[in-house]
């Protein structure tokens, strides 16, 4: 019998330590790699039958590192980050980019000046387009004050959240917006310039084609493209891919995304939303959705994995809240209606398809545990890998629940850092702004959960999330809720194996073990000698990306 052997050799790479996150084998010393997957992991010495028997070479550049398995960020949003990464930034909180560090805006005079400095020194017939606002730190503006800015130049003041933006006269203008059409939708508020969820689609007809321009959106992913890698992913997870045009999002993200130096893949949930649908537009988005795998490429790819969405934004203060609701009275938004949204669920799992669903209050979670509930009832699944995506608001026994019906969480964990303190002062009061995504709950309750970014509505930084999931610590320095603080093993696990739990991924990645793709996040510390306390300070040297290195530029 002839045997044929693989061509290429086997590179290991040694470390001062490996971390696995597999139970049965946790440190090693040492990964072997061929043909961008791990032939084994252990020590020199328990590799030797196959060094022995093929030809190898020893890469020693970890030597004072430590490897673990490739970080994961399960939901984020590419698209939207390149959309939003060429606008000035005024958040009231500093953020650190790759290529810049940008100071906090944190008060409505601050902002006013801010936004009063980019008109003046932006060219005649350039939109300004500023990103941060928030109403408890900055006050509420509308399109009289941005009147007052400028009368002539399009102003978009965008949410801090994403889920609204505000606009001048000048911007109907030049876009040429319908205002009669724009009056009649109910989620648009022509007189306070104000456009908030679905109200954002209505509004991207118009500003869809300038946002989206080949060159401007391209530069805004190639952007995202550096910060992933920064924050040591090698695999994320586009969380609602197609809202902006299915097919022109293709089109730049194959351009941008699949080129060698790109060292982490993309896996994308298709947008499943449908609001004003019935069953027959119901089936073909179905059909749709089944059929996506046949354009899967080597870093972009499609699966049985879905997004729907519930109640509003968290940052936008639009969650559905249950009884004793908002400070200020107001009830929250539905992205979907709660009918529509079970009609929808409903053919997604019929088809067998892979729910998460964006879901931000406690009403909002209701309404997605009484879905799942039926669902259950009428067609039960095993292994259905139906993910509750941020968990900001929930209740202790929707937990129980929760881990009953075998669902999972991806958690925004971030609330907590940016919003805990201000949402306790402004929005809910102390109590349940302390319980903001409830991780501890999860744990104890034995519930499969991830921690993701939602990136840009928190940087992107696995470390990071871990550092405030395992903490709670938010921007004022307070700890909230220590009860719902989770152990360091699961926080590391939350943005390793259960990410790829969390997006069928783990017999591929999540952690070091034979047959998975030699991915790995390269650190100059490890998480457990460290500790909780300092996980957002381990520097990243890098990573390897299917065996290949990629040291990331200072």
């Amino acid at each position: 019998m002839t045997i044929d052997r693989p061509s290429s050799a086997i590179k290991v790479f040694t470390a001062r330590r490996v971390r696995t996150m597999e139970h049965s084998q946790p440190i090693a010393e040492a990964v072997a790699v061929r043909d961008g997957r791990i032939v084994e992991v252990g020590t020199l010495e328990t590799m030797r039958p196959w060094l022995d028997n093929h030809p190898h070479e020893i890469d020693d550049t970890f030597a004072d590192h430590v490897i673990m398995p490739g970080f994961i960020d399960p939901h984020l949003h590419p698209s939207m980050a390149a959309v939003l990464l060429p606008m000035e930034f005024t958040t009231a909180t500093d953020w650190s980019l790759p290529w810049e560090d940008v100071g906090a805006v944190a008060s409505r005079v601050e902002l006013l000046e801010r936004l009063t400095e980019l008109n003046d020194r932006l060219e005649a017939d350039e939109p300004l387009f500023a990103w941060g606002h928030h109403p408890i730190w900055h006050g509420e503006i509308d399109r009289l004050q941005l009147n007052d800015i400028s009368g002539t130049r399009p102003i978009v003041v965008w949410h801090r959240g994403y889920h609204l933006f505000i606009v001048n006269d000048a911007f109907y203008a030049w876009l040429d917006v319908d205002m009669d059409a724009a009056r009649r939708h109910p989620q648009v508020d022509v007189e306070r310039g104000a456009f908030f969820e679905t109200g954002l689609g209505f509004a991207m007809r118009y500003l869809g084609p300038f946002l989206l321009g080949s060159e401007r959106f391209r530069a805004g992913l190639d952007r995202m493209r550096q910060v992933i890698h920064h924050g040591g992913q090698t695999t994320i997870g586009d969380a609602a891919f197609g809202m902006y045009g299915f097919e022109r999002e293709w089109e730049h993200l194959n351009d941008v995304m699949e080129r060698p130096d790109t060292p982490f893949r993309i896996q994308f949930m298709v947008a499943a939303m449908n609001p004003e649908g019935h069953e027959a537009s119901d089936r073909s988005m179905v059909e749709h959705i089944l059929q996506l795998p046949e354009r899967n490429t080597h870093r972009l790819r499609f699966s049985d994995h879905v997004k729907m969405f519930a109640d509003g934004g968290f940052f936008a203060e639009l969650m559905q809240l249950g009884f004793p609701g908002h400070l200020d009275g107001r009830h929250g938004e539905w992205m979907t209606p709660p009918a529509r949204f079970e009609e929808i669920a409903r053919s997604l799992w019929n088809a067998g398809l892979k729910i998460h669903v964006h879901c931000t209050g406690d009403n909002g979670i209701e309404l997605v545990l009484q879905t799942l509930e039926k669902l259950q009832a009428e067609r039960p699944r095993f292994d259905h890998r139906f993910t509750f995506e941020h968990f900001g608001i929930s209740r202790p026994q929707q937990v129980d629940r929760l881990a009953a019906l075998g669902a999972i969480a991806s958690v925004q964990v971030y609330y907590v850092y940016e919003l805990s303190r201000a949402f306790a002062d402004h929005t809910l009061g102390y109590e349940r702004s302390s319980q903001i995504s409830r991780l501890g709950s999860l744990e104890r309750a034995g519930v499969r959960f991830a921690v993701h970014s939602d990136y840009t509505m928190a940087p992107a930084r696995p470390l990071n999330n871990a550092w405030v999931a395992a903490n709670r610590i938010n921007e004022s320095g307070e700890v909230m809720c220590p009860n719902e603080r989770i152990s360091l093993d699961a926080a590391m696990r939350a943005i390793t194996i259960n990410a790829a739990y969390v997006l069928g991924l783990e017999n591929e990645i999540g952690s070091l073990s034979w047959g998975k793709m030699a991915d790995f996040t390269i650190l100059d510390a490890d998480p457990y000698d460290v500790g909780v306390e300092g996980l957002n300070e381990i520097p990243i040297w890098g990573t390897v990306f299917e065996g290949e290195k990629f040291a990331i530029e200072t």
